[in-house]
């Protein structure tokens, strides 16, 4: 591919506005498909606050969920997020081509298989976004730190696909590691999200340092990333020692952090509950793993979404 490709992002909020920012300025075509924000990105477009600088953008086409396309693009970015009830393949179908890219960056674990199922003969790029970034009004959004994504095929391998990609999010000004194994890379970082979201929406959204720092906080939350190891040893992909220590000093380090899942429960929207929590029960119990302090945070979840 000579020329730079035409990206599109379906689920421009936060996440998906970065990274096509990131692409933008890389020297791609991005487009982007918004339910909510329309009026205000097309008028003028993305508005950021950045430590990587001025990441304002508008994009070159701004569709709404019933549009559609005016050309296909080369690779689609999906970065919604994965809840009951919301059919991404669905959401997928009318944009793809039939050699659209589908890159995943989205939470959770056994989230690419629907997809996968869906589009059998297009490429899929599964990618794990370590930012801390959040809307803060119609087309306005703030990124906090980082922006490093990890990056490989579904369920394994790296492709020319991935190749290409990586160098243009480089260009872009971020940080790109990229693996052959990327399931094992989503459970690596599911020993940070499967402890900290749900318990961020317990705690009344409570910020990563006050969860940390409360009573017992820092103790139940390595109980909670030792569960989450022990099922992906499991599962067949082990941890490397001192991945806990990592994580809480990494924590510690970016401050106090509100995560997705806080704010989502904050502002009264859906959670992603089974993505970033239930999957790993459900595979605890395939596996015949005691996870009684996950078990017990998901059902007081449910409870509460009931």
């Amino acid at each position: 591919m000579n020329r730079f490709p035409r990206v599109l992002v379906i689920g421009a909020g936060a996440i998906g506005s970065f990274y096509g920012a990131i692409l933008k300025r890389a020297g791609c075509e991005v487009a982007v498909v918004l339910r909510s924000d329309y009026e205000a990105v097309n008028a003028n477009g993305f508005r950021f606050t950045s430590s990587l600088g001025d990441l304002s953008w508008r994009p070159d086409q701004v569709y709404g969920p019933n549009d559609t396309p005016v050309q296909t693009a080369d690779y689609i970015l999906l970065c919604v997020k994965v809840l009951p009830g919301v059919d991404r393949a669905a959401l997928v179908r009318p944009w793809m081509g039939e050699h659209t890219g589908l890159v995943l960056i989205e939470n959770g674990l056994d989230i690419e298989r629907e997809l996968a199922d869906a589009f059998p003969t297009n490429p899929l790029v599964s990618c794990l976004a370590f930012i801390a970034v959040s809307r803060t009004g119609p087309g306005e959004v703030n990124h906090q730190a980082y922006g490093q994504l990890v990056m490989g095929n579904f369920p394994r391998g790296f492709d020319e696909h991935c190749a290409r990609l990586s160098e243009l999010f480089q260009q872009g000004g971020i940080k790109v590691d990229e693996t052959d194994a990327v399931v094992g890379e989503r459970w690596r970082k599911c020993v940070w999200n499967t402890p900290f979201n749900p318990l961020s929406v317990l705690a009344n959204g409570a910020d990563t340092l006050s969860m940390l720092d409360a009573p017992g906080g820092e103790s139940l939350i390595r109980t909670l990333m030792e569960e989450v190891i022990a099922v992906a040893e499991a599962d067949g992909y082990p941890m490397p020692d001192g991945i806990i220590d990592k994580n809480l000093e990494g924590t510690r380090k970016m401050g106090a952090y509100k995560n997705s899942m806080a704010l989502d429960y904050l502002q009264g929207r859906a959670i992603e509950l089974d993505a970033i929590l239930g999957n790993v029960v459900a595979i605890a119990r395939q596996h015949q793993v005691p996870v009684p302090h996950l078990q017990t945070i998901l059902v007081a979840l449910r409870m509460r979404q009931a």
